[in-house]
């Protein structure tokens, strides 16, 4: 299947890791902390972490800290069709087609549940066609884009002479959760909220790039590392300190099996940590893109891979790998190449 744009999209607040630390210190929630997890918070928040700011879709942290499940619930169903469909509309902007031309809609998330999924919510925004094929992905994690993508090529190989859209979303925001583990307590230091979107079709236009190369990793013998676990009703993510040697292990092996040497390395953000262990797992890679996304936004979770593709894209760029990895454990792979 061929690119035919790619639009991401972000909300209007945006804070300083500073400002999360001042926004957390204000809150009754930071006070019930053990003093070894304050410290841990702010030792985080106050240092290098390769993050510079992240955006929010709520301009209140402070309240985010203290809300519910039931609240962060509805900042999820208020703001991830919101953020979706503004991704959407500007990737159909780019690539000069109506909303209401895209014959599939595509959407993964791991941060909130919706039913009907959050692909009824940005069809009825941007006024796609009553026939309209839909098809929400829920449970992949932060690696969820790369395969929705597989699943999109699936679609076009079903129906070649398709239009198909993919919308990686999440509010990460509404998945902010307080206590004393410090899987909880780095989780929170890293995440921010935004989208991404793309158009495709199963013919080239003329010099677009084409979605190939598909492969994934699964172990699920490292399930309980990183995943999200209910917590009361809300969730609540577990992230254990191996992880970062477990995703460069990961994009290693899936590096290794790639079909050609790429212009550009695209890969989830992950954390300061994961950047620089999988930089050493594959020292002939470059992560600018990768490292200009963490330090900008945060990370996005399943959006991050696209935003950094986006970010490193030239007009010189020929040949792009992608890589994805979270819950599961598991990791995936991805090329676009333009002949």
């Amino acid at each position: 299947m061929f690119l035919q744009s790619l639009a991401t999209a972000f909300p209007p607040h945006a804070f300083s890791q500073s400002d999360c630390l001042t926004a957390l210190t204000g809150s009754e929630a930071f006070g019930r902390l053990k003093p070894s997890s304050r410290r841990l918070l702010q030792r985080i928040l106050n240092g290098d972490s390769g993050i510079s700011q992240r955006s929010f879709c709520s301009p209140d942290l402070e309240q985010v800290f203290e809300s519910g499940a039931g609240e962060l619930h509805g900042i999820f169903e208020t703001h991830a069709p919101r953020l979706a469909a503004t991704a959407l509309d500007q990737a159909c902007g780019q690539a000069e087609v109506l909303p209401k031309e895209i014959d599939a809609l595509l959407v993964c998330t791991c941060t909130g549940y919706l039913c009907p999924g959050l692909t009824s919510h940005v069809a009825e925004r941007l006024g796609l066609d009553g026939g309209a094929f839909l098809q929400d992905l829920l449970g992949l994690g932060c690696g969820a884009a790369l395969p929705m993508l597989e699943a999109a090529r699936g679609v076009l190989a079903a129906r070649p002479d398709a239009l198909v859209a993919t919308v990686a979303v999440e509010v990460c925001s509404a998945a902010f959760y307080l206590n004393d583990e410090p899987g909880v307590l780095v989780s929170l230091c890293l995440f921010g909220d935004g989208a991404a979107a793309a158009l495709w079709r199963g013919r080239d236009l003329g010099g677009q790039f084409r979605f190939g190369g598909f492969r994934t990793i699964h172990q699920p013998q490292h399930r309980e590392k990183i995943r999200f676990v209910n917590a009361d009703g809300r969730l609540k993510n577990q992230l254990h300190r191996d992880v970062p040697a477990l995703a460069a292990e990961a994009v290693a092996q899936l590096h290794a099996q790639r079909s050609m040497e790429p212009d550009l390395i695209a890969t989830h953000t992950g954390g300061r940590d994961v950047l620089d262990a999988i930089g050493k797992a594959i020292p002939s890679a470059c992560l600018d893109s990768s490292r200009a996304i963490l330090r900008n936004h945060g990370n996005l979770s399943s959006p991050s891979v696209l935003a950094a593709v986006e970010h490193g894209l030239t007009p010189a760029t020929r040949r792009i790998w992608m890589s994805s990895f979270g819950a599961g454990f598991a990791a995936h792979c991805g090329e676009l190449v333009r002949e």
